[in-house]
């Protein structure tokens, strides 16, 4: 590989070509450095899927290998390079659907090698982190990171920029899944975070006192099965009684209980590692609820809240390009035989 015009390059200087198929988002983006974005094209498969109800993961890798080639040369397109200008060569390895990321993992590994370029296989979570390099052009380590998604929910520590101690984590359905579910209960469609987020602002949070689970003392870990439970037998319990349902107010008391339970230990955890900033990360950092509390958390206590732009928070391919330009000038190449490891832990 040419590891001697790399070399001599600036560090600011070096051009990534970034591929995220990790689910149902077909993208591909460049990137300057580990944080100017020359593109970011994001194709999603949201309005394939809604009429399943969810993600079906082979028809989400049938239409990455329709898309793929066609993202990749629009990302190029729309930052005025070739493949003649490209450096470096990222790609989400993991977590995912093996076939969605097999499709990614293909396609760079195909450049890299007819490039004659390094190749970065990245943490999907660890991508969702870097979201807030790209936003916050001078945020640097240490602070703390609540990751919350579809699939995870992740409380951790960034020791540096590809340092991670991790703290808690979930330990059955994530943050994200438990607002699928339960807006599947409520007759909502997928995805359903954002409807459920949509209704909560005109529900009452305090109409339903839904469970708030801490677990044992002192833990970070996350637990959102029984929460979801209490909501689906309310539900049951309602219907048989013959009583009508508010899904505003079914919606905002469920949302309620999962913000209050992130934030807490957020906070907690931000106080004992003494973080001045907390940045969030993932497809439920979007939610205003979420990003509200934490705010008004954050004030109380002195910690500067931070969060990507929307478009960062879902899956996309310029989060994997900050990923990995870090891990490269960090010394991680990864070789062309890797693979893709679908249940990918962040440490």
């Amino acid at each position: 590989m040419e590891l001697e015009r790399m070399s001599d390059m600036r560090r600011e200087d070096i051009i990534t070509l970034a591929i995220e198929t990790s689910c149902d988002e077909t993208s591909c983006a460049v990137l300057r450095g580990g944080r100017d974005v020359c593109s970011n094209i994001v194709s999603s498969q949201i309005d394939i899927h809604r009429k399943f109800g969810g993600v079906v993961p082979e028809v989400a890798s049938r239409k990455h290998v329709e898309n793929i080639n066609i993202i990749i040369q629009e990302a190029l397109d729309k930052a005025d390079m070739d493949f003649e200008d490209i450096d470096l060569v990222g790609v989400t390895q993991g977590p995912g659907l093996v076939g969605a990321l097999l499709v990614g993992i293909s396609s760079a590994k195909a450049i890299a090698y007819a490039l004659d370029i390094p190749m970065i296989g990245v943490n999907h979570i660890e991508g969702h982190v870097c979201a807030n390099y790209i936003e916050y052009e001078d945020l640097e380590p240490p602070f703390t990171s609540l990751i919350v998604s579809g699939g995870h929910s992740y409380l951790t520590y960034v020791k540096g920029y590809v340092q991670y101690e991790l703290f808690g984590r979930t330990r059955d359905d994530a943050a994200g899944e438990a607002f699928d579910k339960v807006a599947r209960a409520l007759g909502l469609s997928y995805p359903g975070g954002p409807l459920i987020d949509k209704l909560s602002k005109k529900g009452n949070p305090n109409a339903i006192d839904f469970p708030r689970v801490y677990l044992e003392r002192d833990s970070y870990d996350f637990s959102f099965s029984g929460l979801k439970t209490a909501v689906l037998n309310y539900l049951n319990q309602m219907q048989q009684k013959g009583k009508d349902i508010v899904v505003e107010d079914v919606a905002a008391s469920f949302q309620q209980a999962v913000v209050e339970v992130l934030v807490e230990k957020t906070i907690r955890l931000a106080k004992e590692t003494r973080s001045e900033k907390i940045a969030l990360a993932g497809g439920v950092a979007a939610n205003s609820g979420l990003r509200a509390m934490m705010k008004a958390r954050g004030r109380e206590e002195g910690i500067e809240i931070l969060h990507p732009s929307n478009i960062l928070c879902t899956d996309n391919a310029a989060m994997i390009g900050s990923a990995a330009y870090f891990n490269y000038i960090n010394g991680k190449i990864s070789s062309l035989d890797m693979n893709v490891v679908p249940n990918l832990e962040l440490i």
